[in-house]
């Protein structure tokens, strides 16, 4: 996983990180404050290898160059990820040019469901080329062990898609990891082509990289890989299924030494059960633990941080069981407090992988 000698950092995430305004238990169309907090897809990942996991992480991206890019930035150094990579665009005192993202999200209960609505069009990172970066310097002269990227970043604009092929190619170069979370979010595609175009991106982007995340949706919707069965119930569907979709996937792209698809069937907005199976070269099909009625206070994340904890234990050097484990407890750590990212400790995902429970600890 070497990029250099002494790789600076474990993981570089590229990706956009936006303010997230939360109504807490109440709704974004009747709210009268909101809790910010910082998120996105790629960078929950690099923040919670940083604040868990104790892993060195840094963050490519963009921000305008105003108070509420400066809020973010702020946010970003408070989860230890390096900010030194962030690209500054001036802000033309309106925004008609260029932005910060907003995401202005709810956290659902019972029957009402999660809602996000975001607002990043003209978003200073949607407008990233790939010359903005120096690879050079960032893989071969500093280095990392790993680069991860998604789906959602790829969705931005298309100079995002070409700034994610290329920098998973310098990094593979380097001799660096690559990661990619296929992350499918509808509203991204919806003005720009659909599924259709969403697959032709994906496909492209998935015979770049090492390491392939995502749930049954975005595989289906991503890559066009559907799942055997009519049923959202993966109780319902027998695990060949699964072993099926994982099979086809790494048929497809070769290049694939990872593949790991996160299961969950939603009881309610508060009520999951949670899971996932994964597959390697050396390790073939591992089964994940199950948790049952999985109580969620705040469900944004829990794939990011499951993404963060699979890492986490490649980057250990751990078998793919373990590493399975501490991505699916990690998850589900993240779901039972509020904002896009972790609050756990490593002591405590470790604790729930290896059979612990919810008892005081004092």
């Amino acid at each position: 996983m070497k990029s250099s000698d002494s790789p600076r950092f474990d993981l570089i995430a590229l990706g956009e990180v936006m303010l997230r305004l939360d109504p807490g238990v109440g709704r974004i169309k009747n709210a009268r404050r909101f809790d910010a907090w910082e998120g996105g897809g790629e960078y929950n990942v690099a923040r919670g290898l940083r604040k868990c996991f104790g892993k060195k992480t840094a963050i490519l991206t963009s921000l305008a160059d105003n108070e509420v890019g400066h809020l973010i930035e702020d946010l970003i150094l408070q989860g230890g990820v390096t900010t030194e990579e962030i690209i500054w665009r001036d802000f033309d005192g309106v925004g008609r040019s260029v932005r910060n993202g907003l995401n202005f999200t709810e956290r659902g209960f019972g029957v009402r469901g999660a809602t996000g609505v975001s607002d990043r069009g003209w978003t200073a990172v949607s407008q990233l080329k790939v010359e903005d970066f120096d690879w050079e310097r960032i893989f071969k002269k500093e280095g990392s062990k790993w680069l991860h990227t998604g789906g959602i970043f790829a969705a931005l604009s298309e100079s995002t898609r070409e700034v994610a092929i290329h920098a998973a190619r310098r990094a593979k170069e380097s001799g660096a990891k690559v990661s990619y979370d296929l992350n499918y979010r509808p509203s991204l595609w919806k003005s720009i082509g659909g599924k259709e175009m969403a697959q032709e991106v994906n496909n492209k982007l998935a015979a770049e990289v090492d390491v392939l995340i995502g749930n049954e949706e975005d595989f289906e919707a991503s890559l066009g890989i559907e799942l055997e069965g009519s049923s959202q119930n993966y109780q319902d569907l027998n695990l060949e299924s699964y072993k099926n979709m994982i099979e086809r996937a790494a048929q497809l792209y070769p290049n694939l030494d990872l593949i790991a698809v996160t299961l969950r069937e939603v009881k309610s907005a508060s009520i999951n059960d949670w899971s996932a199976i994964a597959w390697s070269k050396d390790s073939g099909l591992v089964i994940g633990k199950r948790y049952e009625n999985l109580e969620i206070l705040d469900r944004v994340g829990g794939g990011d941080s499951f993404a963060s904890g699979l890492i986490y234990g490649a980057l250990e050097g751990l078998p793919l069981a373990t590493s399975l484990g501490i991505g699916l407890a990690h998850g589900a750590l993240a779901m039972t407090t509020p904002g896009d990212t972790s609050m756990a400790s490593l002591e405590e995902v470790l604790r729930l992988a290896s059979g612990g429970n919810a008892r005081v600890q004092r």
